[in-house]
């Protein structure tokens, strides 16, 4: 397997899995990886240096300590410009599957599956490299340098499994990376691709914080190794993969990965009862002064919004008498709260907060979109973009107490929002963030009284008093 983005989530989740297969006696894959781009620098070079060896720490919710040592990395690829490295592992027929994790904004896709070539920048420089034969900096430049690579060395077919929060995540990259190939006019290589490429749908779940030095100092305590690639995850770990691998896989269902015909209840459960309340806790979190996620879990009036969202308006979309859910969502959620609020874990509200542009369309407004189609309250979801726009306005000001990353955010536009005469009618007319509902006057109506309640949160929260001046 080659994998794009060895970032702490792949390390703390696909990798281990493949360890633990590896250790169970079936040695017969390995991983090789590496960025497509030149970020992560310190850590690309200690997986080097260690031979792609690093140690997880992992903490339960009762706050039990583990400590392995992954070593399914086999093959660390440094960063090149050309991407000279990836490209030759790509191209090689050892090589059967090219996985990638990146972000939801990554995929430079809008609400209809489509490449947003207008907002993004970035995006049409890697057409015009692509166009010249190089590889650009997005995930389509990068793999369309790969399979061009691979077409021509006559290596045969491989999977490309996504391994994001993206919804429908491999039919969702497949449709941008086909659109990509077909913009700049290559013919052979998309006739190639549909042919000798499938793109599996997967749900990936496992909180994976940012390291920070005293996770290395934890395991050197514990493990006598200084391990400068170390890094730290919740107990919790779930993979579900639809099986549908062109050129074989690993035995992962004998390390607990499942391996289903269709990830759809488990990705819309993940998604909306664990990511969207993620990032409710996150907004509501740093309006009061909280760092991290689990304060704000065990603040009871921000768990309180996340668990109204979840039961009120998200459980009664999701398992419907004609359509029951295959998975008992009360449970769910309430493990999902559980595992927020462990303390141990020091997940940043500036990890989970990024990315809001992507995430209303994503997380929350497919739950606004169904309540409304069924003439349902939306009262608990608003919620969600309230704290979202109320967020939006402290960024606005210069006080959030953090650097603020939205990949998929204008930020002229995102201002403009927040100076409007009528801020919440703004936001609600955004098309990036709303598609057809933008402009809907009962969506407006309904972010507007919810923009109220969380004006009163704030104001009668005891944190508020404590946050700083603008920053």
């Amino acid at each position: 397997m080659l994998h794009l983005g060895l970032g702490s989530f792949h390390r703390a989740h696909q990798a281990v899995y493949l360890d633990a297969l590896i250790r169970s006696g079936d040695a017969s894959w390995a991983l090789a990886g590496g960025n497509i781009r030149p970020d992560m620098a310190e850590t690309i070079a200690a997986l080097i240096q260690q031979g792609g060896a690093y140690t997880l720490e992992t903490i339960s919710p009762a706050g039990e300590h583990r400590y392995q040592r992954i070593g399914s990395i086999r093959r660390v690829i440094p960063y090149q410009p050309d991407l000279a490295g990836l490209i030759e592992q790509g191209a090689s027929a050892e090589t059967k599957i090219i996985s990638f994790t990146v972000t939801e904004a990554g995929y430079y896709l809008d609400a209809d599956n489509r490449l947003d070539l207008e907002a993004f920048a970035d995006l049409r420089a890697d057409l015009d490299a692509a166009r010249a034969g190089h590889p650009g900096a997005t995930l389509y430049g990068a793999l369309t340098a790969i399979l061009r690579a691979r077409m021509a060395s006559g290596a045969g077919p491989v999977t490309l499994l996504n391994c994001d929060n993206l919804r429908h995540n491999g039919e969702r990259s497949r449709a941008g990376l086909l659109q990509f190939i077909g913009l700049i006019g290559d013919a052979a290589l998309l006739a190639w691709v549909q042919a000798h490429t499938s793109s599996p749908n997967a749900m990936v779940d496992r909180i994976t914080p940012r390291p920070t030095p005293d996770v290395r100092e934890r395991v050197l305590a514990a493990t006598g190794i200084d391990d400068p690639a170390a890094l730290m995850g919740e107990s919790f770990i779930q993979w579900v993969i639809e099986d549908r691998f062109i050129a074989g896989r690993p035995a992962w269902e004998r390390v607990g990965v499942e391996m289903v015909d269709s990830v759809d209840a488990y990705e819309e459960a993940k998604i909306r009862l664990l990511n969207a309340t993620h990032s409710c806790i996150a907004w509501a979190g740093t309006l009061v002064g909280y760092r991290y996620i689990h304060e704000g879990t065990q603040d009871a009036a921000i768990r309180r919004m996340a668990y109204d969202y979840v039961t009120d308006d998200t459980i009664p979309v999701l398992d419907r008498p004609e359509h029951p859910c295959p998975i008992d969502l009360p449970k769910y959620r309430d493990v999902v709260l559980d595992r927020f609020g462990n303390p141990a874990i020091q997940d940043t509200n500036q990890r989970v907060a990024m990315d809001g542009f992507s995430k209303i369309p994503g997380f929350i407004a497919p739950t606004i979109r169904e309540r409304l189609a069924r003439d349902e309250s939306i009262a608990s979801v608003a919620m969600l973009p309230a704290l979202f726009l109320a967020y939006l306005q402290r960024w606005h000001a210069g006080r959030i107490p953090y650097a603020y990353q939205d990949q998929a955010m204008d930020p002229a536009a995102a201002h403009a929002i927040c100076a409007a005469a009528d801020p919440v009618a703004a936001f609600c007319a955004d098309a990036v963030l709303w598609g057809e509902l933008a402009g809907d006057d009962r969506l407006v109506d309904a972010v507007r009284a919810a923009t109220a309640r969380v004006a009163g949160f704030v104001a009668g929260h005891p944190g508020t008093a404590r946050l700083s001046a603008p920053c």
